[in-house]
Order: structure tokens, then sequence, then C-alpha cells
């Protein structure tokens, strides 16, 4: 038969001490002298003495867990943004707890709220727009968001996106390009930010910029807008995508339809996704730098929780990353507008 798992009264009968003297030194709320501890340290390792973590929270308040909450870790954005967050989570002691919203909106705040409740902060990757987050500010835990915020006071990390699409739609200007169209993905509250980008751009040269919706940040929804892009009286030289996914799914359908990639249309997408570098052609997109958010998302909730809030807003630079799927424009039409 399996020996019990040693408990608290264990190692305070072999340490000559009080349960109450363990119990305290285990959660870090009192310190003792140097040959006591000591000999708690040695009774604890010598016996495999483990303690509970639900009583530890019960005795400090405290969990030593960070609640993450993306919308689809099918996404290599969120994958990625995961994996520096739970970097620095441990690195710092912390057990990162997961919830996964599934891109459902009406699903984000109860979920959310749930997570709230066994976690010591949050970082939280969300659709809704700021005035549809305010209750996010009631959740009474420490907050970081992915993404920057201009009204509500919680602080954030996210990624320059004007500057990113700008970067796109300059990089396809200089190669002959001036029928760009933009497919984005309407939902989202950065949306706006990445077809601001782009105008600007188009904006300097005096070219006007078509627009598209894709239903969801996939592949599948780039795959099945695609005709209604290529096919319509306009069609582009140049497509921006949302992200990666939708410019993947896209250039997939291009193919399939009998378009040559990137000599009749140029395609792009956003985030880096590891995907991109193994397709064909490979993806010109920009580096959202998904771990690097993660992980400075993760120490400004670690920094929150030891007392050290910084309520700035942390905003990272896109990083344009040029490959085959973009070439210079063939189009004899190319120089009309």
């Amino acid at each position: 038969m399996k020996n019990a798992s040693p408990t608290i009264r264990d190692v305070a009968m072999a340490a000559e001490v009080s349960v109450a003297t363990v119990s305290k030194y285990v959660n870090g709320t009192k310190r003792f002298s140097p040959e006591v501890e000591s000999r708690l340290k040695e009774t604890i390792e010598k016996l495999g003495y483990r303690s509970n973590p639900l009583a530890r929270s019960m005795i400090t308040g405290r969990t030593r867990t960070i609640g993450l909450a993306i919308l689809d870790i099918s996404n290599p954005h969120f994958t990625n943004v995961v994996k520096g967050a739970n970097r620095v989570a441990l690195e710092h002691d912390y057990t990162l707890l997961l919830v996964d919203t599934e891109e459902n909106p009406a699903r984000e705040r109860a979920l959310i709220e749930a997570l709230a409740q066994r976690v010591d902060g949050l970082v939280i990757s969300s659709r809704l727009s700021e005035k549809e987050s305010t209750w996010m500010l009631e959740l009474n835990k420490p907050v970081v968001m992915l993404r920057h915020s201009h009204e509500l006071t919680i602080p954030t990390v996210g990624i320059d996106n004007r500057l990113a699409t700008y970067m796109l739609a300059r990089h396809l200007l200089n190669l002959g390009h001036r029928r760009i169209a933009y497919l984005g993905f309407g939902q989202a509250s950065i949306n706006d930010e990445r077809i601001g980008g782009v105008r600007d751009c188009l904006s300097e040269v005096g070219l006007s910029l078509d627009l598209y919706d894709a239903h969801a940040p996939t592949a599948q929804a780039g795959e099945q807008v695609c005709s209604k892009v290529l096919l319509g009286p306009q069609r582009p030289q140049a497509v921006i995508c949302y992200n990666d996914l939708i410019a993947l799914g896209f250039m997939k359908e291009a193919k399939a339809l009998g378009f040559r990639l990137p000599n009749d249309v140029s395609v792009t997408g956003i985030d880096n996704a590891p995907y991109g570098e193994y397709a064909e052609p490979t993806l010109t997109t920009v580096d959202t730098q998904s771990e690097k958010m993660g992980e400075l998302a993760t120490l400004k909730l670690v920094d929150a929780l030891a007392g050290r809030a910084d309520t700035a807003h942390l905003i990272l630079e896109p990083r344009l990353i040029v490959r085959d799927s973009t070439s210079v424009c063939t189009d004899l039409a190319a120089g009309k507008t």
C-alpha cells in the first residue's frame, strides 16, 4: 500500500516546531531565525512535503496564478503570445491559467469574469470596443490588455497598427502598384487603425482604397472572400490582408482560380506567422512581435502584483518582412488611376 504524503503536522513534529510555525514559513508570512529556517528546510526536503496551493491561497490571499484570455489558440499570433507570457510567468514563480474565448464576443465577458475569480491578475486580448470593455475596471484585479487603449485606464501592450499597414502600403507603392485593396476583419477593434494606415499612405499620392471584409480572421474566411475581390470589375493589383491567416487562405484560393502569384496580384499579411515562411509563394508580412508582446504584458502584470503598477501604454514597432508574395507590378494599367 502506498504511503500517505507527509502532512504539515509531520513536518512540525520532525522539526520540533509548531504547525503554525511551519505554515508561516511555507507561506512566507513570517521570518524565523537562521537555525529554525535551516531546520525547516532540511525537514521539508527530507520528508518530501509539498504545501497545498489551495490552503496557501486561503492564508495569503494569493494564488500565484496569472490568467491569460486569448481569442483563438489555433491562431499562431496568440500561440506565440502564450509562449511569451508563460516564459515570464514561470520565471517569476507564477502559473499561467489560459482561457480561449474562441472569437465569441457573446461569451467573452462571462469567461473572463470566471477566470478572474481564480487568479491574482489578468492579461486580456479582446475584440470588444473600449466602451464595451469598461466592466474590466470592475474585476478588482490588476489587468493588462493586449492592445492600445485610448479611454480605459488599463495598462496595455500593443502594436502600432497604423504604422504596420502604412509600411505595407508604402512597400506596394514602391513596387509600382496603384490599385490596392484592404481585406479586413471588421469585428476587430483594431481594424479601423489598419485601414487608416493604408489610407494615410495612399492619400499621399492621391490614390483611393478599395475595402473588403472577411467574416472571420481565419484562412477559411480568406478563401471564401477571394473570388469577390479578384473576380470583380476592378481587380486590385495588390491586396493587404488583416492577418497572415486570411492572406494564406486568400492565396490558396487565388491559385485555384488560376491567378499567378505574385505576377497577377501581390498579397501581404500581418503577424509573421510561421506558416507564411513555408507558403508558396512565401508571404510578405509585418512582424508584430507576438512573443515579446506576451512577455512584456506579463511583466507589466507581475510588476502590478508586486505593487509597482505602471499604467503607461507600451507600443511595439512593427517590422516589415519582405518575401516572395509581392513583386514589381507588371500590369500595363498600373500607372492609371
